[in-house]
């Protein structure tokens, strides 16, 4: 697919635009979202950009999160008014195409929703919302452990620990939970728990016909 960047212009821009830390982050989960995608037989390119471009919209003050939203016509929710850096993420989605001539829908969704989550989230919006957790530049208690996860591990086991320590994390600060990440893993749980119910019905009908 082309885009209106090259990849090295992108980085390019996005560099100038970026901290030096906030930088190293990106490409980072740019590296990390690469090799997710690879295993999980995804789009390896759009997972490289959304992963590079999935915080171009940290290069505004989180005092300006809200005026930038709204020039842009996006939603704001109590929640967000009240953490105004999570808008970072809906309006990097629009910044991509703003920015760097990025218009895949794919890409957009995937930045839009790496940090809170979201409902019927595709495997390239579970991969950049997980490299973004566990890129080599995150250093938390439990991130060793998400990163074994990230070897063996199915996407949504993957997600399901990496959700449930989010929030655990978020209610441990005394912050607020996102509404979108309780329905991520809710919906996540469900789908496994549906699965398993299934597979016992299926062994059940199996052995009433032996």
């Amino acid at each position: 697919m082309s885009y209106g960047m090259t990849l090295e212009q992108m980085q390019a821009e996005l560099e100038a635009r970026l901290k030096p830390s906030r930088f190293r982050h990106s490409l980072g989960v740019s590296e990390t979202a690469v090799k997710l995608s690879h295993r999980f037989g995804v789009d390896e390119e759009k997972a490289r950009v959304a992963g590079l471009l999935h915080d171009c919209a940290r290069e505004f003050r989180n005092e300006a999160m809200v005026e930038e939203a709204e020039k842009r016509g996006i939603a704001i929710g109590e929640v967000e008014r009240s953490m105004p850096l999570l808008l970072h993420a809906d309006i990097g989605a629009v910044r991509v195409r703003e920015i760097y001539g990025v218009e895949d829908p794919a890409i957009s969704q995937a930045i839009a929703r790496h940090t809170v989550g979201g409902a019927q989230m595709t495997p390239l919006d579970k991969i950049i919302w997980y490299a973004d957790m566990i890129e080599p530049n995150r250093d938390f208690p439990g991130v060793d452990k998400l990163r074994e996860l990230a070897k063996t591990a199915s996407l949504d086991e993957m997600m399901l620990a990496g959700l449930s320590h989010s929030i655990i994390f978020v209610v441990k600060k005394g912050h607020l939970v996102h509404p979108a990440t309780v329905l991520a893993r809710n919906e996540i749980l469900l789908g496994q728990m549906k699965r398993k119910d299934a597979e016992a019905e299926q062994a059940k009908k199996a052995k009433k016909e032996d």
